[in-house]
């Protein structure tokens, strides 16, 4: 199988070569900074980068777009009645700033669950029954990012304060903006007000207005402007295919000095930069290593930025993005539900069994983290990578967070130099360097899209179940079948050319129809958009063109909505189709 090729004699080399010396010199001087999205801490980091990059001779570029980014500065709270008392509290980057200005109202709890995983965090669903809240400050549990934020700030309500799961407030930002905002951006940050308290001050709130009414005042501060962001971008070149390249990819910035996130990502693209420009005459195809700005405090500015600045040189020669945030942390000792779009999870899987001796699962990639490149139709694997077992999870009374190997310091004050594992970490950075060394050298993209259609078929069928006799997708269905049929002949014919060299004629032709393939296949499993523009950070079904399918068992038949979806479905079934028959002819052609 393709998907399984290696060359273990360069990548015993290249794994031995990575060492823990400077990846946690790097972390301990990281430890010391707190690398807000262009701050001037920010900039010590990337001089700390630059500088090592500078003294291994690798070549680099530093770009500075101006990006939208925010900072929560402070917020209060305090009960007004029926008894004065100040209340730890915390704003959101991208919350609406009162400017210090106290704003007055009645407190009214509302009913919602604490999330549930990674999704929930970043989810955007309220509860079907919600009383009025129009001029009440509500207080609801849940993180408060993003479209959570956005959906309870339209209700009404004049501020909203989230409650966290434990005893700390998590940092965050409340915009669904992907990158810095555009004329369509329109509604994607929130109405009013919106902070956070902890579990404790929050269940102590709603008790006291279970007893009587209670009401608040609340202020904040919120700093959101337009500056100048750092980009890194460093390219080692490869010897063969050097045009065709992987973007390996971390966030720079931080919350607090975010040793867990992402220092210890930002430590590990370094060392793999420093050990493959070392074996730079064993690469086929380019290197290229970015270290984006913008994460924490622009939703992902930097990335953005750079997936529309450099467009039309990623969409025909970018084979995959590597992500890689929060690896090496402490108690982390599993791979479980790793990022991997589909055409990547046996790369992945194969990779950490190889080099770990584990089995990991693979998981659909959500709508978060640095994947800006989606719209543009590249396979996207890794974000987070290990993970602490559930059990320990559980044994410690700790709640889902989304990075830090599980561990609760996410996003907080503590994410600090104890969060990182250096055993584990140097176990994370050699899995990193195979998954990344398969696709630079396999003669042919290790990616199957095979998986990738039989993923968009399940949920087809899902889909139509949903339907019923309501809709036909019959339509892409067929689609999806013809296409898988031709993709098997597609890959017989792949697995004569495991041998040939990577500039061997027909494998270019072969892997530049695998990058085809992706760029019609990514945007129909996860795309609303289109591919120049960026879906929000809320997440997104599969086949998003065709969820609404799952409305029909709960919709009247005739009724207004009912017509609605089936309208949205008959334009959006055009859409699948075409793309799916678009991939389908270009394979056919290759193999005629």
């Amino acid at each position: 199988m393709h998907t399984a090729w290696r060359d273990p004699e360069a990548e015993q080399r290249i794994l031995s070569a990575i060492d823990l010396e400077e990846p946690w010199a790097a972390i301990e001087a990281f430890a010391q900074l707190v690398r807000l999205s262009g701050s001037p801490e920010e900039r010590e980091a990337l001089d700390y980068l630059t500088d090592r990059l500078e003294r291994w001779g690798i070549p680099y570029r530093v770009f500075w777009p101006a990006c939208l980014v925010s900072y929560p500065v402070y917020a209060t709270l305090r009960i007004v009645a029926p008894e004065a008392k100040p209340i730890r509290a915390k704003t959101l980057a991208f919350s609406p700033s009162t400017e210090g200005a106290e704003v007055v109202g009645e407190l009214v709890p509302v009913t919602a669950e604490q999330v549930a995983g990674i999704e929930g965090i970043f989810g955007s669903a309220l509860p079907g029954q919600l009383p009025d809240l129009r001029g009440k400050v509500a207080l609801v549990d849940g993180f408060g990012f993003a479209a959570q934020a956005v959906r309870w700030a339209a209700t009404g309500a004049i501020g909203v304060i989230f409650v966290h799961p434990g005893e700390a407030i998590h940092e965050g930002i409340a915009t669904t903006s992907w990158g810095s905002p555009d004329l369509d951006a329109a509604g994607t940050v929130p109405a009013v007000p919106v902070l956070a308290v902890s579990r404790p001050d929050g269940d102590a709130l709603r008790e006291l207005a279970a007893r009587q009414p209670v009401t608040v005042a609340f202020s904040t501060a919120v700093e959101t402007v337009w500056r100048p962001i750092p980009v890194l971008v460093a390219e080692i070149p490869g010897t063969q295919a050097a045009d065709e390249f992987v973007l390996l990819h971390a966030h720079l910035d931080s919350w607090h000095v975010g040793v867990g996130d992402n220092a210890t990502g930002d430590a590990t693209l370094l060392e793999l930069a420093r050990v493959f420009w070392q074996h730079r005459e064993q690469l086929v195809r380019t290197l290229r290593i970015a270290w984006w700005s913008g994460h924490s405090h622009g939703r992902y500015a930097g990335s953005t930025w750079y997936a529309d600045a450099f467009a039309q040189d990623l969409v025909p020669n970018c084979i995959a993005h590597v992500n890689c945030d929060s690896p090496g942390c402490r108690w982390a000792t599993e791979y479980r539900d790793v990022a991997a779009m589909a055409e990547a999870a046996a790369l992945v899987r194969t990779a950490i069994r190889d080099v770990t001796g584990l089995e990991a699962t693979t998981a659909r990639p959500p709508r978060a983290g640095d994947y800006s490149f989606t719209n543009l139709g590249i396979t996207g694997c890794l974000m987070l990578l290990s993970t602490m077992p559930e059990e320990l999870r559980r044994a410690k009374g700790y709640y889902p967070v989304g990075g830090c190997g599980g561990n609760i310091v996410w996003h907080t004050e503590e994410d600090t130099l104890e969060v990182a594992d250096p055993d584990l970490l140097l176990r994370d950075m050699r899995v990193y360097a195979a998954v990344v060394l398969r696709l630079l050298n396999a003669p042919i993209h290790p990616l199957d899209f095979r998986a990738t259609v039989r993923e968009i078929e399940e949920h087809l069928h899902r889909y139509q179940e949903a339907a019923g006799e309501a809709f036909d997708l019959r339509p892409a269905l067929q689609a999806a079948g013809n296409l898988l049929t031709t993709l098997d002949r597609f890959y017989e014919h792949t697995a004569l050319l495991l041998d040939r060299p990577v500039d061997d004629p027909e494998v270019r032709r072969v892997n530049a129809m695998q990058r085809g393939l992706a760029r019609h296949l990514v945007p129909v499993n996860y795309v609303r958009r289109g591919r120049f523009r960026h879906d929000p950070a809320e997440p997104i079904p599969p086949i998003p063109e065709l969820a609404a399918a799952v409305e029909f068992p709960h919709l009247e038949p005739e009724s207004d909505r009912w017509h609605r979806v089936r309208t949205h479905l008959l334009r959006g079934q055009n859409q699948v189709v075409w793309s799916l028959r678009q991939a389908h002819r270009r394979v056919a052609e290759l193999l005629a």
